[in-house]
């Protein structure tokens, strides 16, 4: 597309918005509707949650003020890109991390604040829900964080009308709309994928085991949508609260809100089955596309589904690249301090280029990345450790491979599981800024899960471009409401046909390296439950 025809699409209208609400960054991007392989535009804003009474939250208030900032910023970049500032769009969709809890009484009132999918305090309420259902609840689940609530006869619990996660919010407040993509909405309550709605006889159980205390689960969960169906559209407050400068009308049609994972497939195109992606930021998860059911229970899988309702095996991690950060934030502070200062990208790519060169097992030593609890792990809670002992190899390179063999680590235990299922997976697609430095992270991400990882040139934009894609998929639909082909089929004919994607083989060395490493890691996991019992916070 020229650089005029470009313009021109941006002033007619004819692109998709998506904007993804991550852990630490809110991100806007905009492609082409009709070939929404080609971005246009990405805007972002920083933000961090906060741990408050012994909850991880995020105020309100910062959702709309990080809105606003991520798209005032996506506007900037079009109007430097292409001389034009989008006014209008053909489609707009809304992406956020998934779980949590968002609860409010009849008048639309926040009844107690934001609790984030990090938090571990549903322990009791997720293993009553596991036996009572016979399918595995985490504890990071709406459900599990409504249950619990009831567990503790918390005040407001009579109160309760609405319950959604942080997309369902959103978008809600844009459209008027108390709806939820099927994936998102697979985080919050068991989804039957025949009917892709809530499984009926589940949400009877729950409904006789809440009776008295709650209305009926109908009246308090989002209604489900699959991926192309309408989910209303930008209203005027919605428009206000997006673009306080007034310049977007209402009107515009959305897309079904969806969570990470779901965007993560869409971004990754893992959406069939026998395919997977690894999505690696604040926490790192993997989704495979079941052919079959499980055959057993695992307290390390979760059952969700695509955004076109089909059953997925998930083994989430609380904890992904913080620590790696913090790390890499270390280093860039004692190159300022001595006098030659790099950037954070700069950092990274030192460090990614010395753990290329370091021993295969990290030289001995072993990293926790946990800054929060970790279920798969057996930890209510986390404390980030580094450890050595006498006789370890102590180079830069193996303290940076140790550091990202770390990030993989609880997600290779939980991939472990799925390969004692014979669980069939083709082809396993990574995306997320830690996949930026080309041939690294990718590389040992190989060797953990002892399987090709495929890397996409859009990997940096992640779930903000997932969501622009599912948009622009929802604007195709017709006379009869839906898309006349299934995401599987578009993603292929229509996003990915000219995709560069580059893949990595496991590395027999590595792949012997890193299982070497996950033996020590087992074995240490002794000492984080030590050090969560013995060192408490300042």
């Amino acid at each position: 597309m020229t650089v005029d025809a470009v313009g021109q699409a941006i002033l007619d209208g004819r692109t998709a918005l998506g904007i993804e609400f991550g852990s630490t960054r809110i991100k806007a991007c905009l492609v082409d509707a009709d070939d929404p392989s080609t971005v246009l535009a990405v805007g972002g804003h920083e933000w961090e949650n906060q741990y408050r009474d012994k909850l991880w939250t995020y105020a309100l208030d910062d959702v709309w003020a990080g809105l606003q900032a991520a798209f005032a910023d996506l506007v900037a970049d079009a109007e430097r890109r292409h001389g034009e500032r989008p006014t209008a769009f053909g489609a707009i969709g809304v992406s956020a991390m998934m779980h949590g809890y968002l609860a409010f009484d009849g008048s639309g009132e926040l009844l107690v604040p934001f609790r984030t999918w990090r938090n571990t305090n549903t322990g009791p309420a997720a293993s009553e829900l596991t036996e009572l259902f016979g399918v595995n609840i985490p504890l990071r689940w709406s459900i599990a964080h409504l249950h619990q609530a009831v567990v503790d006869v918390e005040e407001h619990v009579p109160d309760v009308r609405f319950v959604t996660t942080l997309a369902g919010y959103v978008h809600w407040r844009l459209t008027g709309e108390k709806v939820l993509g099927v994936g998102d909405a697979s985080g919050m309550f068991p989804i039957d994928s025949v009917t892709g709605d809530y499984d009926a006889d589940l949400v009877g159980r729950y409904d006789a085991l809440a009776a008295g205390r709650l209305p009926a689960l109908a009246e308090l969960l989002p209604r489900v949508l699959v991926a192309g169906d309408a989910a209303g559209m930008l209203s005027a407050e919605g428009a206000a609260l997006l673009d306080p400068t007034g310049t977007v009308a209402a009107g515009i049609p959305f897309c079904a809100p969806e969570g990470d994972a779901g965007t993560g497939m869409v971004a990754t195109n893992a959406v069939a089955p026998r395919t997977g992606n690894v999505s690696a930021g604040t926490s790192i998860f993997a989704m495979v596309v079941l052919e079959r059911p499980l055959q057993s229970v695992h307290h390390e899988l979760d059952l969700v589904t695509t955004p076109s309702g089909d059953a997925v095996a998930m083994v989430h991690c609380n904890n992904g690249a913080s620590e790696l950060g913090a790390w890499a934030g270390l280093f860039g502070r004692f190159a300022a301090a001595a006098g030659t200062p790099v950037d954070s990208d700069a950092v990274f790519d030192v460090l990614f280029r010395e753990a290329l060169g370091a021993d295969a097992d990290a030289g001995g030593l072993l990293a926790y990345n946990h800054l929060a609890g970790e279920p798969i792990a057996g930890l209510d809670e986390g404390r980030p450790l580094f450890v050595r002992t006498p006789d370890s190899a102590f180079t830069l390179g193996n303290f940076a491979r140790a550091q990202l063999y770390g990030v993989f680590g609880t997600l290779a235990l939980g991939m472990r599981v799925l390969d004692a299922e014979g669980v069939g997976l083709d082809r396993m697609f990574a995306h997320g800024g830690l996949f930026r430095t080309a041939g690294v992270a990718q590389r040992f991400l190989a060797a953990a899960l002892n399987a090709p990882v495929a890397v996409g040139d859009t990997a940096s934009e992640g779930g903000a471009w997932g969501i622009a894609v599912l948009a622009a998929y929802t604007r195709t639909a017709g006379d009869a409401g839906r898309p006349a082909s299934g995401l599987p089929e578009y993603l292929d004919r229509t996003v990915f046909a000219g995709a560069t994607i580059d893949v990595a083989d496991p590395v027999p060395a590595d792949v012997a390296g890193f299982a070497a490493y996950l033996d020590r890691y087992r074995a240490g996991l002794a000492v984080e439950a030590a050090a969560v019992t013995s060192l408490t916070g300042r």
